[in-house]
């Protein structure tokens, strides 16, 4: 007597494609089973084969919760990052930045630590929206923080350790900065709107204008200095590493003669003091 054999079902591999499918797909759940990547590895008509069905819930209820949980994990992931960018747009607003942003850029790691590394330059190419080119300021900005918060340790130049060069290696000496240390150049006011966030404010208008500042950790804690143009390219020319004679000289041919060997002395002290410098080549 001939025996049936019994028929298989679709096998993990396969299982585990579909399901990855569905659950990232946009859309509501019906679109995702019916999507072409899931469709390829499971007809959407064999659901019930795969997913039960229980007693309170259909087979596409079952999965639609892990289809909304994937998105709301993304959504907690990116506002988490960017706080102030999600209190600029609203909770609507962002959540549907989300949405559309993952189709474009989905997490390929399993941590989702990085998931918004591509949040500014997704926005930069959003030309359409009206805000979109101060948003992806906002966006670096933001990422630059998320960056120096988690960063490697560094050792941190001491001023003994300064005092320790001797005066004829300082024209050719070389600083490097800590590796918790970003230094951006903006074209928009960006500072506002996070103290409006901090301060639970109303975020003001979006204004366009020059904005250089450096983001950096100290004691576990990002924090970020204003400055000027010509600060900025000082601070550039070191962490680029500009022999420190040349880099002196070429910002005091930008800053008025007036004080201007005080003003570049301020500026040298206060990024040693707020720890920027890892340690000098001479």
């Amino acid at each position: 007597m001939r025996r049936e054999q019994k028929q298989t079902g679709p096998g993990i591999e396969r299982l585990q494609r579909w399901m990855q499918a569905v659950i990232v797909s946009p859309g509501d759940i019906d679109d995702a089973i019916r999507s072409p990547e899931a469709t390829s590895e499971i007809p959407a008509e064999r659901l019930e084969e795969v997913v039960k069905p229980s007693h309170s819930m259909t087979s596409a209820e079952r999965v639609e919760v892990y289809h909304g949980m994937y998105l709301l994990r993304m959504v907690e992931a990116l506002e988490y990052d960017y706080p102030t960018v999600k209190h600029y747009l609203g909770e609507d607003s962002f959540e549907q930045l989300v949405r559309e942003y993952v189709q474009v850029f989905p997490s390929r790691s399993y941590t989702l630590n990085r998931l918004g590394d591509h949040l500014p330059e997704y926005l930069d190419a959003r030309k359409e929206w009206a805000d979109s080119q101060f948003l992806a300021d906002l966006a670096r900005f933001e990422l630059a923080i998320t960056q120096v918060f988690d960063e490697a340790e560094s050792p941190v130049l001491t001023a003994e350790e300064l005092q320790a060069v001797p005066a004829q290696a300082w024209e050719s000496a070389r600083l490097r900065p800590i590796a918790a240390f970003r230094l951006l150049e903006l074209k928009h006011a960006v500072v506002p709107h996070l103290k409006a966030y901090h301060n639970d404010r109303p975020s003001p208008r979006p204004r366009r204008r020059n904005t250089w500042v450096a983001v950096y950790r100290r004691e576990f804690s990002p924090l970020y200095l204003e400055l000027s143009r010509a600060e900025h390219n000082l601070l550039r020319a070191l962490v680029d590493g500009t022999p420190l004679a040349e880099a002196l000289a070429t910002a005091a041919v930008n800053v008025r003669s007036g004080q201007r060997q005080e003003k570049i002395f301020r500026w040298f002290r206060t990024w040693v003091a707020e720890g920027l410098f890892s340690s000098v080549e001479a």
